[in-house]
């Protein structure tokens, strides 16, 4: 299986999801090492890029060993999305994604995420102005609609063709929804047969074997895993998680590792590492212990302490993502 985005092959039609505090450099790397073919960046905002604060800039770090990678840009207002595009065409990547499905209400009262669904005319100018500035193909992401009585991601996917985005992730939920109730697929079918330009298919996906029936079921050309991969970056390997604790232990090593190595901002502290380790055991017995031996540890040695294996190679030297 494979899936071509605007010329970029991806070995992998598995595409780990856009998740604000998780989906950093070290998970990434994590999730592209157990086969993910691309992965992208947390929401970034288009004010911390034009403004150039520090801690949206910290959200740009990668490096060459998570390429294919897509850094996801959000906000509202058409002319600094595009200023946010042009400065971002001076780092690394190879796509750039729109966010326009984001249900949180700090995203949202602002007009951006998934309340852009319900305001298509500022929408298409957004997707403009991007598109206009950008050196890398755009992608989108959008939701089923805003609501159940406005089921409209086929219109607004038609739309954002026109516009020239280069593929659309569609996620099965409304706005209305946010994360509650069940994705419906069959929206997401019907927008891959309103559109020549590949789907990419999200929401409720938890193993790859689903992916794969979803795919084989023409829903969609690719798929997108976000909150199933927490605690189970194996998602994008046919293999699945494995049973034995011995090799979880070695892949949450591994990810400390990498969090130490390519994570240096004081304000992404060892809690964010603790969230994911935390979920790496549940629903093996008896590891309500090992669980609470990670939330109790107080620093990052504490944490390898509980882990007795070795780090492996998954801990890449990091190289310069500014070109």
């Amino acid at each position: 299986m494979s899936l071509t985005i605007a010329g970029l092959s991806l070995d992998n039609p598995f595409v780990l999801a856009p998740l604000a505090g998780y989906s950093d450099l070290p998970f990434r790397l994590l999730c592209k090492s157990l086969g993910a073919g691309l992965c992208v960046s947390e929401m970034i905002s288009c004010h911390g890029v034009v403004y150039q604060q520090q801690k949206t800039l910290s959200l740009l770090k990668s490096c060459a060993e998570e390429r294919p990678v897509s850094f996801q840009l959000f906000g509202a207002d058409p002319n600094i999305m595009g200023e946010a595009a042009a400065i971002l065409s001076d780092w690394d990547m190879d796509l750039l994604d729109i966010n326009m499905g984001c249900p949180v209400k700090k995203v949202t009262r602002r007009g951006a995420g998934a309340a852009l669904m319900s305001n298509p005319t500022k929408a298409r100018e957004i997707i403009r102005q991007v598109i206009k500035n950008a050196k890398f193909p755009v992608t989108l992401k959008i939701r089923a609609g805003t609501d159940s009585s406005n089921l409209n991601a086929c219109n607004f996917a038609k739309m954002a063709q026109d516009q020239g985005v280069a593929a659309i992730t569609v996620h099965g939920r409304t706005w209305k929804q946010a994360f509650t109730g069940r994705a419906d697929w069959e929206i997401i079918k019907s927008v891959k047969e309103s559109v020549q330009i590949p789907v990419i298919g999200n929401g409720d996906i938890t193993s790859y074997t689903e992916g794969k029936t979803r795919l084989s079921q023409d829903f969609c050309d690719g798929i997108m895993i976000g909150r199933g991969a927490l605690g189970n970056p194996w998602v994008f390997d046919p293999q699945g998680k494995p049973d034995d604790l011995s090799a979880i232990n070695k892949i949450a090593r591994a990810h400390i590792g990498l969090f130490i190595t390519h994570i240096t901002e004081p304000h992404r502290r060892i809690s964010t590492m603790k969230n994911h380790l935390g979920r790496y055991f549940k629903g093996f017995a008896g590891s309500s212990s090992l669980r609470k031996s990670i939330y109790d540890a107080k620093s990052f040695d504490e944490l390898f302490e509980i882990f007795p294996e070795p780090i492996d190679e998954l801990n890449p030297p990091i190289s310069p993502n500014r070109s």
